[in-house]
């Protein structure tokens, strides 16, 4: 009987850990250092949701606590086809929560693990769709400010959505463009951080768009376009070394497209593309490869369920 007490008792604990706030939780897509994100089922409609949950550890801090307000918040303003709909922010048994539209779970990053070549041959549509969302973004009045490969969640056919929204800037403008204030903290993803941001400079539009012209590098070559034996030696890469051609780290990559991301990777922000948009004009005129890439004979999108990832 004791027995069975116990029993009864660790099944409730365990299906009240199941339940945060309206949420169900149905299975994890992404174990992060910080937070987890899940497939989740509102109650009582029955919608699948991605939950990001601050993992009990951070529970209580209040940068990452911070960190999730500032998703929620710059999430909720944006709508675009190609931006991830945040839903809600809300804490429940001390779980910080931003509940989220669910998508592919698979991100530019993890193709980019199975290599170019398992997305190559959609790059054009995934810069056109990447590009849409981080210009409506831009449109909409906030700076994205980690752009990366891991940020953008792409499906079988090619459609992408901008996601994490935890560093976005409102874009400065009339006064506060020319006085700027007090600046915000050095912020951002080492492998993709402008010159201006590692300076903890004032940013605008063209300081995303060096950060994505990183992540075309790294989606044609397989590595980003800068590695260093430290921190310190890698953030100094990008804002005084010379930029890389992505010809060297793929032969099949035309001097064309090389072309525009040493635009797009300008050091000086007035050397860059205006805009993202500016930028995408010029991509999509642009042939990226010299031979056509061919279709994977096994698709990355036919992984088993559940080892995805979305941030």
């Amino acid at each position: 009987m004791i027995a069975s007490c116990t029993e009864k008792r660790g099944s409730l604990l365990a299906k009240e850990r199941d339940v945060i706030g309206q949420y169900r939780i149905a299975r994890i897509i992404h174990n992060g250092n910080s937070n987890q994100v899940w497939e989740a089922i509102k109650q009582p409609e029955g919608t699948h949701v991605a939950l990001k949950t601050l993992k009990p550890k951070y529970a209580e801090d209040k940068v990452e606590i911070g960190f999730m307000k500032n998703e929620a918040e710059a999430g909720k303003a944006l709508q675009h086809p190609n931006i991830i709909k945040v839903l809600e922010f809300g804490t429940d048994k001390n779980t910080p929560f931003v509940a989220m539209e669910l998508f592919s779970e698979i991100t530019l990053k993890k193709a980019i693990r199975k290599g170019p070549d398992s997305v190559a041959y959609m790059l054009p549509k995934i810069i056109q769709k990447a590009c849409e969302g981080l210009f409506a973004m831009h449109s909409q009045g906030y700076l994205h400010c980690d752009v990366k490969p891991e940020n953008f969640l792409v499906n079988r056919d090619g459609d992408v959505k901008v996601i994490d929204f935890s560093l976005a800037q409102k874009i400065k403008t009339g006064l506060a463009k020319l006085f700027g204030g007090k600046p915000k903290a050095v912020a951002g993803t080492m492998s993709y951080m402008s010159p201006e941001q590692i300076k903890a400079g004032a940013l605008d539009p063209r300081s995303d768009v060096y950060s994505f012209g990183c992540v075309l590098f790294e989606l044609a070559c397989g590595k980003p376009p800068y590695t260093g034996t430290s921190p310190t030696d890698l953030l100094n890469k990008h804002i005084s070394a010379a930029i890389p051609s992505p010809v060297v780290g793929n032969d099949n990559v035309t001097q064309e497209f090389a072309n525009v991301l040493k635009v797009m990777m300008a050091k000086k922000p007035g050397d860059r593309y205006e805009n993202i948009w500016e930028a995408f004009k010029v991509l999509k005129a642009t042939k990226i490869f010299k031979r056509p890439p061919r279709i994977p004979e096994t698709s990355i999108f036919d992984a088993p369920a559940g080892t995805g990832e979305q941030e």
